[in-house]
């Protein structure tokens, strides 16, 4: 199936479904760790926030993603849908990631989206906390990539 470069359904306003469709496609992107894709899901000029970082565009986005994967190792993500209005969706979410030192860590955020007509996620404000983890506390035990369907969420793991 063709997508259509200039769309990206599904498109606002949401309904809880469109709205969870989203939020895990956004995942899925995520978690595949290519930033060319997954900068392709935002628009031209998209602004964002993220801790204090404030890229704006996708090539911005791009240089950001690259750093970010290159230095959360072994990153695994699961978003969870929060809530939902019109053309914008809020979630929350906990990733696990270790550094070069070996220390894992598991960031736990919500993030506020914005859509244009298109689909396109125009705007993104993050607010992330880390934790230090022992390896043994790690939740999230897929091969790298998108989290398995049958893998339990946040809400089904207690966080």
């Amino acid at each position: 199936m063709l997508i259509n470069p200039e769309s990206r359904p599904p498109f606002p306003p949401f309904t809880r479904e469109t709205a969870a469709q989203k939020v895990r496609m956004a995942e899925d992107g995520w978690n595949n760790r290519d930033p060319e894709k997954v900068a392709l899901a935002y628009t031209i000029d998209s602004q964002w926030r993220n801790r204090a970082e404030f890229p704006v565009g996708r090539e911005q986005i791009i240089e950001f993603l690259k750093h970010k994967w290159a230095t959360e190792l072994e990153y695994r993500l699961i978003k969870e849908l929060w809530a939902f209005d019109g053309s914008r969706i809020a979630v929350r979410f906990a990733y696990e990631w270790r550094n070069e030192n070996g220390q894992w860590f598991r960031s736990y955020g919500n993030e506020n989206w914005e859509f244009n007509d298109q689909g396109f996620m125009q705007k993104r404000y993050a607010s992330i906390n880390d934790l230090t983890i022992d390896q043994k506390d790690r939740l999230f035990h897929w091969p790298q990539g998108c989290r398995p369907s049958d893998h339990p969420g946040l809400s089904e793991l207690g966080l």
